[in-house]
Formats: structure tokens, C-alpha cells, sequence
């Protein structure tokens, strides 16, 4: 008799004992196993290894006195120096191209972002005849590629005399950005809910003061995203820069970049070093929206 009443005591504590030692073999959803996380971990380290490697590889070169370092490239560690920076900041016109790069990097950011939200805005809220294949158009100019044009764009800044001036290359950028950066816009104001839009109007707002005032807020994310394109893109663009800019004064730091190559010789030291300071300006701009950024990039995807 006591036996029994011991058996089923025990019962249900050793009942309880499997259940809790069950629930803590389970993993919780959404956790992965050590070795999952090991291995992802390892994964994300290579990755950023491989990233990183050609920048550091650049830095590296860069500290190379002799333009022929790159072909000997173990023995820069022994006489590694900064008299390319020297040089390139005192005797070259790096600042002058500074100076340009910005003029037509931040000059086709806003104008690029510009155009970009209220046509972003207006396909995404307004049902106007024609307004799914705009967006299409915008589409299909991108897949022209930028040989077929350069000459046309020529022609046409040529008769309105804007060769050679920082408006016929920002105007020229802003033809590749704004089709990219609408379809952005689009996509993100497409998450933003339309009863914020009738709010306005209840209030009294214009359809464009309801844009300025109370959507464009909301849409930060989705314009830094924008902005940061357009600047990365005008500020490495070649093709353009080197076609419509004849003055040396007006090169850009793509154009400038080719000054340290001529026909049978390149300072590949003086090249790496320039490269290397071109990137500052690009790791402050990013550095000032990165904030933004994966929100911007992520929130478009949600509605198409």
C-alpha cells in the first residue's frame, strides 16, 4: 500500500522532470544550433575579408615611393612612406577636383532626388492616364547602355552651348539616376499609408502640401537610400566626365585619375595614393546616412 502511494507521488514530479528536460531540447524557433552560428559567423568574417582585402591592398600600394612598387610589392614594407600624399595634395590640382566632384556629386543629388520623390509620389497616389507606363519607360531607359548616349547627349548640349560646364554633366548623371531612384521612391511610398495623405486634405493641405509637409518626413529612409545612389554614381562616373568636360580645371576626380597615365608610362603610386583620398569624401557621405539606409532599402520591398 505504501508502495503505490509513493509511485504515485513520484509520479508526476518525474512526469514534470521529462517535460521540463523536453522543452529544453526543443530549440526555440528562430534560433539556430552553435554550430549554425559558428559557421554563419565564419561566413560573415570571410566575407568581410574579402571585402576589405582589395581597400587594404590599395592602402598598401599606395604607401609605395617608387611607381613601379606594385611589380615588388613585398618590399614596400621596408620603405613604406607618405610622400604620395604629399605630392598628390601639393602638386597635383586634387583640390580643384575635389571641388568639381562635389559641384556635379552633390548638384545631381539634389536634383536627381528631387525629380525622383514627386514622381515616385505621384505614380504611387495618382491615377492619371498613362502613369504604369511611365514607370516602364523609366524602366527601359536603363537598358541603354551609356556609348549609345554619349553622342546623341553631345549634339544636343552642344547646340544649347553647355559643353564643358558642370550643368550639361549633371543634367547627363541625372538621366541615369532619376529612372533608378523613382522606381525607389515608389516602392517606399507605396508603404506609407494613404490615410495620412486624406488626413492632410481634411486639414486643409494642398496635394502638394501634404507631400511636402507630412509625407516627405515619413519617407527619410527612402530618401537617403536615393540620395546616397545618385551621389555614388555621379561621383565615379566616367564616360560622361571625360566627354563633356574639356578644361582641366573642371576634371573630375575620375577624369583627373587618368592625368597619371599617358602612353607609355603610369605613376601607379601617385594613382593609388589619389584613389585613396578620393574615398574620404564618399566614407563622410555615407557615414551621415547610414543611418537611414537599411530602412530605406528594405521598406520598398513590402508593396510593389
Amino acid at each position: 500500500m505504501s508502495t503505490t502511494t509513493l509511485d504515485s507521488a513520484a509520479s508526476p514530479a518525474a512526469s514534470a522532470t521529462v517535460a521540463d528536460a523536453s522543452r529544453r531540447r526543443v530549440r526555440r524557433r528562430g534560433r539556430s544550433s552553435p554550430s549554425g552560428r559558428a559557421l554563419s559567423h565564419g561566413l560573415l568574417v570571410l566575407a568581410s575579408l574579402v571585402a576589405a582585402a582589395p581597400v587594404a591592398w590599395l592602402i598598401y600600394l599606395s604607401l609605395g615611393p617608387d611607381k613601379n612598387d606594385y611589380l615588388h610589392p613585398g618590399g614596400i614594407a621596408g620603405k613604406a612612406t607618405f610622400s604620395n600624399y604629399s605630392f598628390v595634395l601639393q602638386h597635383t590640382n586634387f583640390f580643384r577636383w575635389l571641388e568639381s566632384t562635389l559641384i556635379v556629386a552633390l548638384g545631381t543629388t539634389i536634383v536627381a532626388v528631387a525629380f525622383a520623390a514627386t514622381t515616385g509620389y505621384a505614380v504611387s497616389r495618382m491615377r492619371f492616364p498613362g502613369h504604369k507606363p511611365l514607370m516602364w519607360v523609366l524602366l527601359l531607359t536603363q537598358a541603354f547602355p551609356i556609348a549609345v548616349l554619349i553622342v546623341p547627349m553631345y549634339e544636343i548640349f552642344s547646340e544649347l552651348g553647355l559643353i564643358d560646364t558642370y550643368g550639361a554633366l549633371i543634367l547627363v548623371n541625372c538621366s541615369t539616376t532619376v529612372p533608378y531612384c523613382a522606381w525607389l521612391m515608389k516602392g517606399y511610398f507605396d508603404t506609407v499609408p494613404v490615410e495620412i495623405d486624406e488626413a492632410g486634405r481634411v486639414d486643409g493641405l494642398s496635394p502638394f502640401g501634404t507631400f511636402l509637409r507630412l509625407i516627405l518626413p515619413l519617407a527619410r529612409p527612402g530618401l537617403a537610400v536615393a540620395a546616397f545612389y545618385s551621389f555614388i554614381t555621379a561621383f565615379g562616373e566616367v564616360a560622361f566626365a571625360s566627354t563633356f568636360l574639356l578644361d582641366d580645371e573642371k576634371y573630375t576626380f575620375a577624369v583627373g585619375l587618368q592625368s597619371f597615365v599617358s602612353e607609355h608610362d603610369a605613376q601607379w603610386n601617385y594613382m593609388a595614393a589619389t584613389a585613396v583620398l578620393i574615398a574620404v569624401p564618399v566614407a563622410a557621405f555615407f557615414y551621415l546616412v547610414q543611418k537611414h539606409l537599411v530602412t530605406g532599402l528594405t521598406a520598398g520591398g513590402t508593396k510593389g
